[in-house]
């Protein structure tokens, strides 16, 4: 039997049967990745047009580049789409599957405009479920660890409604991703949106920007140019860091999952201290930088460890690669881009 191309698929919604399922794997689909020139949306839009996908990528590159896409401009199977989010948009195209991947993540990047952070996740996730609905799509949101804010208990199961300061430098990004989360479920019971919430946690890998303010390219940049690493705080906070690959197999495994509407962590619970990945780094480098130690952030989260539990049993994910092997890889990225 041969598959029909996505835009007949979409107008015949035949794909929504129970003879469809038989032949899911062998079939080709019309994906859509908003933020898709982003770190994590430039790898995803990747691993897709391997699978044979066409890929539309969406993106104002506000932080994305198109750098992070050169291995794949020209791929024919791939269009580029500049548009932002939170402007209402008639697309020309009927997707199969949405990732809505938009918005800025790094703390310098969402609270240098933190009402632009805010309407991204809210009206932003609102336009792209609109979409979902009318065309019949299956959509995935990446929310973020930043939901539990400053967690309470730990590791932080999907259960844990979070301690976030609602009014709080962080809040404009915390609080856009909880919203965009209920929003999320709201269509899905109200409007019978086929959805999907990821919930993911440090994620680190070629193509961090050297500048973007994330510590693992912060330290690795600094290490590089044996410069001071800036600790924030005593550096006993914690964080759990998932390498780029899992994360995208995590996001692809949970988008193509049976029907499960509820969030799930998407993360490496291996917790490693801030010092001790400073630590880590200079030795992985041979740099000869120091350790430098400045004011903790307004609301800045003692600890982070996801549990994963829920990931394991519905998605039979786990991370694969370890913390040092994915350090290595990024050392290496950030070598021939640091001169």
């Amino acid at each position: 039997m041969v598959a029909p191309s996505a835009q007949t698929r979409v107008e015949n919604a035949w794909w929504k049967t129970r003879k469809f399922k038989r032949f899911y794997k062998n079939i080709k689909m019309l994906i859509l990745v908003t933020g898709g020139a982003g770190f994590i949306g430039s790898h995803l839009c990747e691993v897709l047009l391997d699978q044979g996908h066409r890929v539309y990528c969406m993106d104002n590159y506000t932080t994305g580049s198109m750098d992070n896409l050169s291995g794949i401009l020209h791929h024919p199977k791939l269009t580029l789409m500049y548009h932002d989010v939170t402007v209402e948009k008639e697309l020309a195209f009927r997707a199969d599957q949405i990732y809505h991947l938009a918005c800025p993540a790094s703390p310098k990047d969402y609270q240098s405009d933190p009402i632009k952070t805010l309407m991204t996740s809210f009206l932003g996730t609102r336009n792209m479920l609109e979409y979902a609905k009318k065309v019949g799509a299956r959509i995935l949101f990446t929310s973020t660890s930043e939901v539990y804010g400053d967690p309470l208990v730990s590791p932080q199961q999907e259960e844990y409604w979070g301690n976030v300061n609602p009014i709080g430098i962080r809040s404009c990004y915390d609080e856009g991703k909880r919203v965009a989360e209920t929003m999320m479920m709201d269509y899905h019971r109200h409007a019978g949106v086929d959805t999907r919430i990821a919930r993911i946690f440090n994620t680190y890998g070629p193509r961090l920007r050297s500048t973007d303010g994330r510590v693992v390219s912060n330290f690795i940049v600094q290490a590089l140019e044996n410069q001071p690493l800036t600790v924030y705080g005593d550096g006993e906070q914690t964080r759990s860091f998932c390498f780029i690959r899992d994360q995208v197999r995590g996001l692809i495994t949970l988008m193509n999952t049976s029907p499960y509407h509820l969030p799930i962590n998407i993360g490496n619970p291996e917790e490693i201290s801030i010092r001790q990945m400073a630590e880590k780094i200079i030795q992985l480098t041979g740099s000869s930088s120091v350790l430098v130690t400045l004011d903790l952030p307004q609301d800045d989260p003692r600890q982070r460890k996801p549990d994963i539990s829920r990931a394991k049993n519905i998605l039979d994910w786990t991370p694969e690669v370890n913390l040092e092997e994915g350090l290595q890889e990024t050392i290496a990225y950030f070598r021939n881009k640091v001169k």
